[in-house]
Order: C-alpha cells, then sequence, then structure tokens
C-alpha cells in the first residue's frame, strides 16, 4: 500500500511537472504570427513575455500561507485548475483575454514552482535529490513540447476553423495537459494538514519556521534563483526572433529552443542528484555559469550553422543552474515549512528580478534596432550570478527562528 502510494506521488508529480513551462515556451516562437494576426506592437509582445516571469515573482508569496491553510497537495490540485481554466481563456478570446488569461495561468504555475520542491520534501526527504530531479526533468520535457509543436501547431491549423483557427488553437490547446494532470494529481486530495489542538498555528508558530530574510545565505539563494531565472527567460523569449534577424526560417528557430530545453532536461536531472552528495557545491556553480556565458555569446557572435551546438552548451548550463537554484531552497533549509518559506523569498524576489530578462532584452533591442547590447547585458548579468552562486553554494543551513 505504501509502496502504491509512493507511485501515485512520483507519477503526480511527474505529469504535473510536465505543466509548469508549457504553457510559456509555446509563446516566443509564434511571437511575429501573434503581432500579426493580433495587432500587437513591439512594446505589447514585450509585455507579454515579461507577463508569466512577473506572475511567478508577484504570486509566489501567497503559496507559503496558502500551504499551511489548505495544504501542499490541495494548492496544487486548485493551481492546476487555474492553469487550465487561464490556457482556455485566453484561446477563446484572445482579442481581450490573452493578457488576462495568461495572468491567472502564470499565477498558477507561481504556486506550484513554490510548493512542489517542499512537498518532496516533506513527503520524500530520503529520496529528495533524485525526486527534485525527476520533477525538474518534468518541467524540461514540457518546455521542450512546447517549444517544438508551437510553429507546427500554429501552421497546420491554418484551416481547421473547428479548431478556433491558428491563434485560437494555439493558445487554448495547452490547456489539455494540464486537465489531464488535474486527474492524475486527484489521489492526492486526501492528504490533508494535520489537525492541531487548539485551532491553527499561525506563520510565527509553524513547527520549522525560518525568519528566512533575515540571513544573508536567503538572500544568496535568492540572487542566485533570479539572475538564473533571468538569463533563461530572456533567451526564452527573445532566442526566436534572434535567430530569425539572423536569417534562420521560423521552424527552425522553434526547433532550436526546443533543442535549448532539451538540454535542460539532460542536466536538470542530474545535477541535484550530485548535489545531493555534496556539501558544497561550488565546483557545480562555476563551470555552469561560465558555460551560460558562453552559450549566450556563440548564439549571437558565432557561425549561424554552428548555433546548434552554442544553444545545447545554453541548455545544458541553465539546466544545470536551475537545479542548483530549486536544490539550494530546499538543501539551505532545515526543515519543510522553512523549505516552503525560502523557496516562497527566492522564488518571489527572485523572478521579480529575473523579469529584467525578457523586459530588458525586448527593450533594449526595440531601442537599438541589433542584439549586441541586451546580448552585452546578459553577459555581464552572468559575473552577477557567478558571485551570487559562489555564496549560496557553501555547505550552510539557515538557522530556525
Amino acid at each position: 500500500m505504501r509502496r502504491a502510494a509512493g507511485a501515485l506521488l512520483v507519477i503526480g508529480i511527474t505529469v504535473l511537472a510536465l505543466n509548469l513551462r508549457v504553457a510559456v515556451t509555446s509563446l516566443p516562437p509564434i511571437f511575429p504570427e501573434l503581432s500579426a494576426r493580433l495587432g500587437l506592437s513591439a512594446t505589447a509582445i514585450t509585455v507579454l513575455a515579461t507577463i508569466p516571469v512577473l506572475c511567478f515573482g508577484l504570486f509566489s508569496g501567497v503559496a507559503a500561507p496558502l500551504s499551511r491553510r489548505f495544504g501542499e497537495e490541495r494548492v496544487l490540485l486548485g493551481s492546476l485548475a487555474l492553469v487550465a481554466a487561464g490556457l482556455v481563456l485566453r484561446g477563446a478570446l484572445p482579442g481581450s483575454l490573452l493578457y488576462p488569461g495568461t495572468v491567472l495561468a502564470s499565477g498558477a504555475i507561481a504556486l506550484m514552482n513554490v510548493l512542489l520542491p517542499s512537498l518532496i520534501k516533506r513527503r520524500q526527504p530520503g529520496r529528495a535529490g533524485l525526486l527534485i530531479g525527476v520533477y525538474l526533468l518534468s518541467l524540461a520535457v514540457g518546455a521542450v513540447f512546447g517549444s517544438l509543436l508551437a510553429v507546427p501547431a500554429f501552421r497546420d491549423t491554418a484551416h481547421a476553423g473547428w479548431l478556433g483557427g491558428p491563434v485560437r488553437f494555439s493558445l487554448w490547446v495547452w490547456a489539455v495537459p494540464a486537465a489531464v494532470a488535474f486527474v492524475v494529481w486527484l489521489p492526492q486530495w486526501r492528504y490533508r494538514p494535520a489537525a492541531r489542538p487548539g485551532g491553527p498555528l499561525t506563520a510565527r508558530q509553524a513547527p520549522g519556521r525560518v525568519a528566512v530574510t533575515r540571513h544573508a545565505l536567503a538572500w544568496q539563494v535568492t540572487a542566485f534563483m533570479g539572475l538564473q531565472s533571468l538569463s533563461y527567460y530572456a533567451t526564452l523569449s527573445w532566442l526566436p526572433t534572434l535567430l530569425r534577424d539572423r536569417g534562420m526560417s521560423a521552424a527552425h528557430a522553434g526547433d532550436l529552443l526546443a533543442l535549448m530545453n532539451l538540454g535542460n532536461a539532460a542536466t536538470c536531472l542530474l545535477i541535484p542528484v550530485l548535489a545531493h552528495r555534496m556539501s558544497a557545491q561550488r565546483l557545480l556553480v562555476v563551470p555552469t555559469v561560465l558555460a551560460t556565458a558562453a552559450g549566450i555569446a556563440g548564439s549571437l557572435y558565432g557561425p549561424l550553422g554552428s548555433a546548434w551546438a552554442w544553444i545545447l552548451v545554453l541548455g545544458l548550463s541553465q539546466g544545470a543552474s536551475l537545479g542548483l537554484a530549486i536544490f539550494f531552497t530546499m538543501a539551505r533549509a532545515p526543515s519543510p515549512a522553512g523549505a516552503a518559506s525560502l523557496s516562497a523569498l527566492a522564488q518571489g524576489w527572485g523572478y521579480l528580478l529575473a523579469t529584467v530578462g525578457p523586459l530588458g532584452v525586448g527593450l533594449l533591442h526595440a531601442s537599438t534596432g541589433g542584439w549586441d547590447v541586451p546580448i552585452g547585458m546578459l553577459l555581464a548579468l552572468c559575473a552577477a550570478e557567478l558571485a551570487a552562486g559562489w555564496l549560496a553554494a557553501r555547505g550552510r543551513v539557515l538557522p530556525l527562528a
């Protein structure tokens, strides 16, 4: 019975995580088409690219209070329903609900981003490194499918009116895997917060509570989370446009974005397992950040024929940095409650910092008409990411409040 429950949990985590990026990565490959069909300006597309990351930051802070009130399992189930609803809404009325639907789906994804690591630490502490890797691998696989299928989904439904046409179909179809994940996660509904004599505890009284904002280590983890996310979402949002500006076809640019996310999948499974076996992770941080910088520079300045190699390097390093960032939110916390608090801080403030990526790159590209300045900004920020990662990788744990 216990083994079956454990298997259901792993399957649920896997299917849930598939939905954490697919709704985001399916947009950048068709930004030019959405701009043309919906009459969106360059600024409007930049805002659309920024909304998911901004929502990840704004809504992360409510995840821990909700989990203490209702339990992580139930909040995750409700989040899946909201993801599906948001994607259906933006596909049904893209002229008026493109942005509100994206906000709703992205806000729900923010809750799942925060709560999955703490749920793993609570339910499966002995296999935390492996399950964090499985969760991140599924996240990356979902990102691959989103970027790989975006252009074909748009192109091949041009004459399928019963599907709503290419724009509507490309926006609502990603609600289907969210609905499937909702059904698969339903068995976890029975796990409830333990009843406490005298009523629920306050946040200050909760066992394992950590006053994370008081400690420099928590802010170092937050800075690393934010800077690696900045790099990822900037390249996720604008790499297809950069490649198309260099002369690449839309389909090929989408394929290379999928390759980048495939690289994420290869390392985000391996790195948490390796990190779990180390007391400090500096030997993982340094090559990861240096490879990120090399991949970014090579994507713009390398020969177009070698773009696939640089983008693969970029994807491998981004997967490693994400794996480290998520691992830090779990490993630097002394308890599941502390992990939820640290994860909320790191993802809340970290993703707010990350909005500089897609927003800054989009605005700098629009104002300069080229890619040298925005890519230069990303390379400069890699140095800051290396410094934050060096500090966050020390083998330390936050004290209990």
